[in-house]
Order: structure tokens, then sequence, then C-alpha cells
């Protein structure tokens, strides 16, 4: 007999797709004059003091995960733990990370997938991929958008309060100057400097220009204070032993090894002597600021260098691209013949691919220069690669050619009663089928469908044949016929009727064999019966439904049914993929509800939906798992 499945898929193909998200060239540029002054090296660091004044968004000081290591499903998993687990505004260089290798990933198997299609002859219009990690990581994506544009929002907010609140402690402060009482004026200098340091941040934009008006009326401030108080001198004094320990420590990380480390250190102090410590006296406040601006233009200087150094290595990559351009520009296609050979050439360009993007960066001026070379080798593979699949198109037609004339000897045979030979024929053409290879798509249901059936009709009339009543099967239909009778003997009292007793009499039913052809209404009968016994008894309804079906494969396997068995597991397969699609288009429709509250009427009933086809899933693969464990 045919599997009533259809024949099986070649191994798929691969688009070597040069162009996703995470290969585009970097343009960024690091390098800085090391000829600035150091005024200018100082309001450079202010302005960078600005870019990240607004929000805190440092990355999760967590050690570096190689995603590239990872399949989809890991992938997936790892951005809902990283969303759910983290504020939104720190994890956005881990969640691109994931993004760029996941895109990279599903390119390559959409690119298969598709190049599978079109060897089978599928017209690249018709072509449609579907896949439920692709819809999981969409969600997740979205999830985490949402989020970012909420906690932005909300930032907007918060920093045009802040922005308020030191602008009206700026204008006390004017006031206090211009009115305050002497007696009393200094306190409230305190408390207005307590409040503007418990304001939080404001605009990048706005940052350095209200620190520095608030700075200047400070120092208004001080400087009007008369020169014998006592508060004042206190506070220069202690704000200039600050500022000399802030100069130290400037000064020592101009030693450390690692430069970007010192420099991020850099702006953390540069933040507290603007934010953090008050004016010292008017005679040495350019004093000071003059150590602290040459300590911090030498730690800018080395940075400066370090960039410089890492521009010469930029031009080392340029030649190791090239190189790796060639070696994918000389991969020979030319021998390619056959589906496997042009895997093996997928397979040496990815990895040629691969070492092209761990070369690392290359000098702005020759970053498109080097994309467009590489880009071009990868087109002119991908271009000799479909050009081959289209050439299948031809060999498939020559295929199906083959299949229909075996078509025709099949259906002449198929009414044949020389059963010996015809069998030895009907298998003979069978092998031969199996070793013709594809035919066009559009073809391929239909043809093997009318093989199928022709072979299926023989068979049918053969084994028909062979179950014709013999003096053994009559034995076996009395001893059935004995047994269904002491079957409803012990189960007219249901209540007294064993579950363990009642699987042994089904037992022994079945292993008595098979009764004549003519005769098999009794297992109908036997059929019918258990039924309605499982049905009277007292017991889980899921066990239930599992006995009813067991009891109906073993009355298949005792008939040597095997295209019953065969259908059985193909209705199975088909149910299993109509739930799974069903579940999926629940699972897509639970996006509409993402602002819905957890008692939502159609959220709920979505999620009992769900619930109930995972439900019957379970069963039918229970089922699916015990038929497919079967010997037959």
């Amino acid at each position: 007999m045919l599997d009533a499945t259809n024949e099986n898929l070649p191994n798929e193909s691969e688009e070597i797709n040069s162009e996703s998200e995470n290969n585009k060239p970097e343009n960024k540029n690091d390098n800085a004059s090391s000829d600035m002054t150091e005024e200018q090296v100082v309001n450079e660091i202010d302005d960078q003091i600005a870019e990240t004044s607004e929000k805190e968004e440092e990355q999760n000081e967590e050690e570096e995960v190689n995603y590239e290591t990872m399949e989809l499903e890991e992938l997936v998993v790892e951005l809902e733990k990283i969303i759910n687990n983290n504020e939104v505004q720190k994890i956005n260089k881990q969640v691109n990370s994931i993004k760029n290798v996941f895109n990279s990933k599903f390119s390559k198997i959409l690119a298969e997938k598709k190049a599978q299609f079109l060897a089978e002859g599928g017209e690249s219009i018709d072509f449609k991929y579907s896949n439920p990690l692709k819809t999981s990581y969409n969600t997740l994506v979205k999830d985490f958008k949402e989020k970012r544009d909420k906690y932005y929002k909300n930032l907007e907010t918060e920093l045009s309060g802040n922005l308020d609140l030191r602008l009206s402690v700026i204008e006390q402060l004017k006031d206090l100057i211009k009115n305050g009482d002497s007696k009393t004026m200094y306190t409230q200098f305190k408390g207005l400097q307590e409040r503007w340091k418990r304001i939080g941040p404001v605009a990048r934009e706005k940052y350095n220009d209200t620190w520095r008006t608030y700075h200047h009326h400070v120092e208004r401030f001080y400087d009007l204070l008369h020169l014998s108080n006592d508060f004042r001198d206190l506070d220069f004094q202690h704000n200039l032993d600050e500022k000399l320990k802030l100069v130290k420590k400037v000064e020592e990380l101009a030693e450390m090894p690692d430069v970007n480390a010192a420099f991020k250190q850099l702006q953390v102090i540069h933040k507290m002597w603007k934010e953090d410590i008050g004016p010292v006296a008017r005679d040495i406040r350019e004093e000071v600021w003059g150590k602290f601006s040459a300590a911090t233009k030498k730690i800018h200087d080395k940075r400066h260098d370090y960039f410089r150094g890492l521009k010469g290595k930029y031009e080392e990559n340029i030649e190791k691209k090239l190189i790796v351009i060639k070696q994918i520009e000389e991969v020979d296609t030319s021998k390619n013949n056959s589906h496997n050979d042009w895997q093996g050439s997928i397979k040496k360009i990815e990895s040629l691919r691969d070492q092209f993007f761990k070369i690392g960066r290359v000098p702005k001026s020759e970053s498109d220069k080097i994309w467009d070379k590489f880009k071009g080798a990868t087109k002119k593979f991908n271009k000799e690669k479909n050009n081959f699949y289209k050439n299948i198109k031809g060999e498939q037609q020559q295929n199906l050619d083959k299949k229909l004339k075996l078509i025709e000897r099949a259906e002449a045979a198929k009414d044949s009663e020389n059963w010996e030979e015809t069998t030895e024929l009907m298998k003979k053409i069978q092998f031969e089928w199996k070793k013709i290879g594809h035919v066009p798509r559009k073809y391929s249901d239909k043809i093997w469908n009318q093989f199928r059936n022709a072979c299926n009709h023989y068979f049918d009339r053969f084994h028909e044949y062979k179950n014709e009543g013999s003096k053994e099967e009559q034995e076996i239909l009395n001893k059935k016929k004995a047994l269904l009778e002491l079957i409803k003997t012990q189960t007219q009292d249901i209540e007294k009727v064993e579950i363990e007793a009642l699987k042994e009499l089904i037992k022994e039913w079945h292993s008595l064999g098979k009764v004549p052809y003519s005769m098999r209404h009794v297992e109908s009968k036997f059929s019918k019966l258990i039924d309605k016994v499982f049905g009277q008894l007292s017991i889980d309804p899921n066990e239930l439904e599992m006995m009813r079906f067991k009891n109906q494969i073993e009355g298949f396997l005792a008939q040597n049914n095997f295209r019953k068995l065969d259908g059985e597991q193909l209705y199975l397969r088909k149910k299993i993929d109509e739930l799974i699609r069903e579940k999926q288009q629940l699972e897509n429709n639970i996006n509409f509800f993402a602002n819905a509250k957890s008692d939502n009427p159609l959220l709920k009933n979505v999620q009992k939906n769900i619930a109930l086809i995972e439900k019957k899933l379970a069963g039918f693969k229970l089922k699916l798992t015990y038929l497919s464990q079967l010997d037959y």
C-alpha cells in the first residue's frame, strides 16, 4: 500500500542576503583634533555631559552575550527575558543586537524556503511563509517599542517640569541677591542650593545654559557677601578642598591605560565639579580652574591618540576585506549540477560572509566602496544560483512525463486478476516512481493522487481476494460470536463492570485474528458494544477517548488494514496542523487587546478558546504518538 502523504521534499536552498540590517557599514567618526585649546576641550566635554543629562541610559553591566550562537527560539526567549526584567531605557543595545541576529537568521530561512518553493515549480509571486517564532518576535518588539515610547513621553514631561523648577530657583536667587536681608540671606541661599540639587534632569539643549546662569548668580551671591562673612569663607575653603581633590583624580585618570574608561570617569567628575561643588574665592578661581582644565586636556589628547591608532587598524581592515571579497568571487560554481552541490557552495559563501563582518570597520572614506564590492560579489553568486533553480524546471517537466507513463501502466493493471504477476508489476512500478525526481509543484498533488488511487484500487482487490473465508477464519468467527455474547452478559450491570477485566476481553477479541471478509460486520457489532459500555463507565473523559481510540486501532491491526492505519495517521497530522494554525491566529488576535484589562470579556473569550485548542491538541498528539510507535 502507498503512504497517504506526498513525496519527501528536497533539502532547502539558501539565499545569500548581503543587505541584512546588521551588516550595513558603520559611518561614525570617533576622531577628534588634538590641536584644541583647553577651553575648547572643556566645552566639548560640557556638551557631552549635556547629551546624557536628561536621562540615565547606561547599558546593563552584564557580560556581553554572543547572540550569533543562538537559534531563533532561544533569541525569542532571551528577548522576552530582557524586556520583562529590565528598565526599557537601559536595554536598547541588547534589543538591537538580538533584532539584528534574529532578522539575519530569519532572512536566511526565508530565502531557503523561497528557493525550495521555486525549485518545486512555484512562482515567486505565489510564495508565502509564516513562522510562529516570527509572530512571537514581532509581538515582543512591538511591546518594547510601546514601553520605550511611553518612557520617553513621560520623560519629556518630567524634563519640562524640572526646567521650570530650576528657572524658579534662579529667579529666587536673583531676588535674594537684590533684596535679601543680610541676617538671613545666607540661610536662604543654602536652602536654594539644596533645592537646586534635588531637582531632577532637564532637556540636554537646556542643561548648559541653565547651569551657567545658576552658577553665575551663585558667584555673584558670594562676591556680594561681606568680606568678614565667616560662612562664606568656610564655604570657599570647603569648595577649594573638594575641587583640588577632583583635580588630583583627573591627574590620576590621565595615567590609566584604558582611555575610554578614563574619559567616562572624566565626564562624571566634570558633572560633580559643575553641580555638586560651589565656587572658590575670587582671587584663586582662575588658578584652580586652570589646573582642572590642563588635566582634562591631557586625557582628551591621550584619547585622540588612541583613536588615531584605531584609524591605522581600519586601514589594515581594507586589505583584509578585499581578500575575502576576492575569495567570494573565486568560488567556483561551474561544476554545481545538483541541489546538494549548491548547498555546499552556499555554506562556503556564508562562511566568507561571516569572515567579512568579523574583520571590523574600515575608514569612512572607503566604507561605501568596500560595501559595494562585497554586495556585487554576493549578487553575482546569487544570480548564478537562481539561474540553476530556474533550469531545474525543465528537468522537472521530464520527470512529469515519466510519472505520467507510470500512471498509465498502473491504471492498465489495476483490474487484473493475475494476482502473482500483477502484484510484482505494481511493486516494480512503485519502486520506479520513487526513483524519479520532483515534478512542477502545480502538478505534484494531482498526479500523486492519480497514482496512489490506481495502486490502492489494485491492492484493495488483492487483499479482498486473500481475505476470502477459510476454515480457520470460520472457527475464529464462531469464537468471536461466543465472546461477543459473553461481553454482552458481563456488561449488562454496568456498575459491576471492572475496567481491567473488560480490557482483557477486548485484548482476547483482537488476538483471535481475522474473520471471513463477508462476515466483517461482526467487528462492527463488537465496536458498537464496546463504545456503548465505555460511554456508561464513570471514568475520565480523556482516558475514555484514548481507550476507544486504542480499541479502534487494534481492530485495524487485527485485520491488517494498513490503509486505515495510514489514513488515521494522515488525519491526525492534518488536525494537529489545523489546530496549530487556529491557535496562532487567536494568539495574533490577542495583540489587538494589548491595552485591554485582564477582565475584558473579548480577551477572556480568546484566551478560553486558546485553552480549548491546547486541550484538543494534547489529545491528538497523544493519539499520534501511540499510532507512530506501532510496528506494522
